[in-house]
């Protein structure tokens, strides 16, 4: 798999298919480009799909200092720039959507549409915030994997992970969230839990791009209610609520996802 050199750091990245327009997917915190399969393989059959792995994720540099939500903003820019002709549909999961929504307000040019999955616009609310840095203070002393118990039942829905025919796959993501670095971890879960609000100054844009925002019924940290509020800052954007899932809609529910989001860019043409 190829890697790029972004903002000091190697990346790694996906490409496939081909086509007059760019899809780049964006995955959340603790995943990686894999947890986009399912929508790679539908959507490369007519669109140039790039898919990559945040720094400190999936085959990309780890992260042993700290940074900020607008550092992961510049590296999705820096691939863009360079892997791009021209702006991207920009599909952003969690994290991803986080990236996706500043890098419309600081770079407009380089998103031709916008897919938030499993986000928010506003900032971590308080009773999360100290619960997830209650969750990093372990990470640092243990790591991780000690802490999938914990982890897991907010990343995924119930429906995913008791599922008797999709255990392999599951545990497989266990597996793999479980061996993250755990210095990775800790400065990559600072730098989204701290992020700004972006709601207002959404809510402002008179002429935002096609926005289609989908949330999983079963989604935790950004809820159902949370999209709601999203989709009435963001002028114009459509909603989708995906059943049976949690915060990882992509890979619980991927057949529904490929086709929403293979309808949302049908619409644009």
């Amino acid at each position: 798999m190829p890697k790029i050199a972004i903002n000091g750091r190697q990346l790694h990245y996906q490409m496939a298919g081909s086509g007059p327009e760019t899809i780049l997917f964006s995955h959340g915190y603790l995943m990686s480009h894999r947890m986009f399969a399912a929508q790679i393989a539908a959507l490369s059959q007519t669109y140039r799909v790039i898919a990559y792995d945040h720094r400190g994720h999936g085959e990309s540099d780890a992260c042993l200092t700290p940074f900020g939500i607008y550092d992961l903003v510049d590296d999705a820019a820096g691939l863009i720039d360079a892997l791009c002709d021209g702006p991207a549909h920009f599909v952003g999961m969690s994290t991803g959507g986080y990236v996706g929504m500043r890098l419309l307000l600081k770079r407009p040019e380089l998103i031709n549409s916008l897919i938030l999955i499993d986000t928010g616009a506003g900032a971590e609310d308080p009773a999360s915030l100290k619960q997830y840095n209650q969750l990093l203070f372990f990470v640092r002393l243990l790591g991780i994997r000690p802490l999938l118990g914990k982890v897991l039942p907010l990343l995924m829905g119930p429906t995913f992970r008791t599922d008797p025919d999709r255990q392999i796959e599951f545990q497989s993501w266990k597996a793999y969230i479980g061996g993250l670095n755990k210095t990775s971890v800790r400065h990559f879960g600072r730098a989204v839990f701290d992020r700004d609000d972006v709601m207002d100054k959404l809510h402002a844009l008179t002429k935002p791009p096609a926005t289609l925002i989908m949330v999983g019924a079963e989604d935790i940290p950004t809820p159902p209610a949370d999209a709601q509020t999203m989709h009435q800052a963001i002028n114009g954007s459509q909603l989708v609520q995906v059943p049976d899932a949690g915060h990882t809609s992509p890979l619980e529910q991927p057949g529904f996802v490929s086709d929403a989001i293979t309808a949302f860019l049908k619409s644009l043409e």
